[in-house]
């Protein structure tokens, strides 16, 4: 008795297009230092329709090896999309008093925030002047709305309030980050 195996091999060939493209190199004015530069690289029209960049904003990132260059998605739209996605997300809305400063997506699968300040006062807002927050910049904000790591008698307020251990995510969920010297606070909802 003769066991004859198949193997299908498949193989995926992604085309990508590539071109040289040559950099811009201009001085920077305004209240730049005396040698500082601003580099540009014109990009070919239909890379930036195709990735539905025109007449919008456009986010780039930078991983140490490449330049990322992604359309700009509103607060609701990233919600939409990682929604889509069957992503782990969580809104959070940051208050001072009854006024929303910031509204966040915060998505728990990739690890990626998406925030928009609804004041213009960037000191009440979550992440100040950052519209761009990595996921480490919203642990500390979630950190700096909770009792510090260090304080003493930590193990009796965790106790006192519910929390197993110092976790900021379950301390918020207790506390909604009231902090005794301002008064903001987030109001949090799981998007299942």
């Amino acid at each position: 008795m003769t066991i004859r195996y198949e193997c299908n091999i498949i193989f995926m060939v992604i085309i990508m297009e590539r071109r040289i493209a040559n950099l811009i190199v201009g001085k920077a004015g305004g209240t730049a230092g005396k040698d500082s530069k601003t580099y540009k690289v014109s990009l070919p029209s239909k890379w930036i329709v195709e990735l539905g960049l025109a007449d919008s904003e456009m986010e780039i990132a930078f991983d140490g090896e490449r330049i990322i260059i992604l359309p700009h998605l509103s607060v609701d739209q990233f919600l939409e999309n990682k929604k889509s996605l069957g992503h782990s997300l969580m809104k959070l809305s940051f208050y001072d008093k009854d006024v929303l400063c910031s509204k966040i997506v915060a998505d728990f699968t990739d690890k990626t925030v998406s925030v928009k300040n609804t004041t213009g006062n960037i000191v009440k807002t979550a992440f100040g002047n950052n519209e761009v927050p990595t996921w480490e910049d919203f642990q500390n904000f979630l950190e700096e709305r909770c009792v510090p790591r260090s304080r003493s008698g930590i193990r009796e307020y965790l106790e006192a309030i519910g929390v197993d251990e110092y976790n900021p995510l379950a301390i918020i969920k207790k506390t909604s980050g009231r902090m005794a010297e301002d008064n903001q606070w987030i109001q949090l909802e799981e998007i299942l």
